[in-house]
Protein backbone atom coordinates (compact mmCIF):
# COMPACT_ATOMS: atom_id res chain seq x y z
CA UNK A 1 0.00 0.00 0.00
CA UNK A 2 1.30 3.46 -0.91
CA UNK A 3 1.36 6.23 1.65
CA UNK A 4 -0.15 9.51 0.52
CA UNK A 5 1.51 12.62 1.90
CA UNK A 6 0.89 16.30 1.37
CA UNK A 7 3.44 17.77 -1.00
CA UNK A 8 2.37 21.37 -0.54
CA UNK A 9 2.38 23.62 2.48
CA UNK A 10 -0.83 24.39 4.26
CA UNK A 11 -3.07 26.97 2.69
CA UNK A 12 -4.66 28.08 5.96
CA UNK A 13 -3.19 30.50 8.42
CA UNK A 14 -0.43 29.15 10.61
CA UNK A 15 -2.11 30.15 13.83
CA UNK A 16 -5.84 30.02 14.35
CA UNK A 17 -5.54 32.22 17.43
CA UNK A 18 -5.48 35.44 15.41
CA UNK A 19 -8.17 37.98 16.18
CA UNK A 20 -9.87 40.33 13.73
CA UNK A 21 -8.31 43.75 13.48
CA UNK A 22 -10.07 46.90 14.62
CA UNK A 23 -10.74 47.82 10.98
CA UNK A 24 -12.36 44.43 10.33
CA UNK A 25 -14.53 44.77 13.44
CA UNK A 26 -15.56 48.27 12.34
CA UNK A 27 -16.52 46.95 8.90
CA UNK A 28 -18.61 44.19 10.47
CA UNK A 29 -20.30 46.69 12.77
CA UNK A 30 -21.05 48.92 9.80
CA UNK A 31 -22.65 46.02 7.91
CA UNK A 32 -24.54 44.58 10.91
CA UNK A 33 -27.97 46.14 10.06
CA UNK A 34 -27.76 44.56 6.59
CA UNK A 35 -26.70 41.22 8.05
CA UNK A 36 -29.64 41.25 10.48
CA UNK A 37 -32.07 42.15 7.70
CA UNK A 38 -30.76 39.34 5.49
CA UNK A 39 -31.09 36.83 8.36
CA UNK A 40 -34.66 37.99 8.94
CA UNK A 41 -35.44 37.54 5.23
CA UNK A 42 -33.90 34.08 5.28
CA UNK A 43 -35.99 33.14 8.33
CA UNK A 44 -39.15 34.33 6.59
CA UNK A 45 -38.29 32.34 3.47
CA UNK A 46 -37.47 29.20 5.46
CA UNK A 47 -40.85 29.34 7.18
CA UNK A 48 -42.57 29.11 3.78
CA UNK A 49 -40.55 26.22 2.35
CA UNK A 50 -42.72 23.28 3.32
CA UNK A 51 -46.19 24.79 3.24
CA UNK A 52 -48.33 26.86 0.92
CA UNK A 53 -47.71 30.58 1.29
CA UNK A 54 -50.62 32.39 2.87
CA UNK A 55 -51.20 36.14 2.94
CA UNK A 56 -49.40 36.63 6.25
CA UNK A 57 -46.32 34.73 5.04
CA UNK A 58 -46.23 36.68 1.79
CA UNK A 59 -46.44 39.94 3.72
CA UNK A 60 -43.68 38.82 6.10
CA UNK A 61 -41.35 37.94 3.20
CA UNK A 62 -42.17 41.17 1.35
CA UNK A 63 -41.48 43.31 4.44
CA UNK A 64 -38.24 41.46 5.13
CA UNK A 65 -37.16 41.95 1.51
CA UNK A 66 -37.93 45.67 1.79
CA UNK A 67 -35.84 45.86 4.98
CA UNK A 68 -32.91 44.25 3.16
CA UNK A 69 -33.20 46.75 0.32
CA UNK A 70 -33.39 49.66 2.78
CA UNK A 71 -30.37 48.37 4.71
CA UNK A 72 -28.39 47.99 1.47
CA UNK A 73 -29.35 51.51 0.42
CA UNK A 74 -28.34 52.94 3.81
CA UNK A 75 -25.04 51.06 3.79
CA UNK A 76 -24.27 52.20 0.24
CA UNK A 77 -25.11 55.80 1.04
CA UNK A 78 -23.08 55.72 4.26
CA UNK A 79 -20.09 54.18 2.47
CA UNK A 80 -20.32 56.66 -0.41
CA UNK A 81 -20.51 59.57 2.04
CA UNK A 82 -17.43 58.34 3.89
CA UNK A 83 -15.42 57.95 0.67
CA UNK A 84 -16.35 61.40 -0.66
CA UNK A 85 -15.96 63.09 2.70
CA UNK A 86 -19.61 64.16 2.78
CA UNK A 87 -19.45 66.12 -0.48
CA UNK A 88 -22.08 65.31 -3.06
Amino acid sequence: MKTIAALQTLVTAESLDIEPSAAELDAIELEMPLIRAEVELLDAQIMTIDRPVNELDARRVRRARNRVLAARRDLTNRTATEHTGGAA
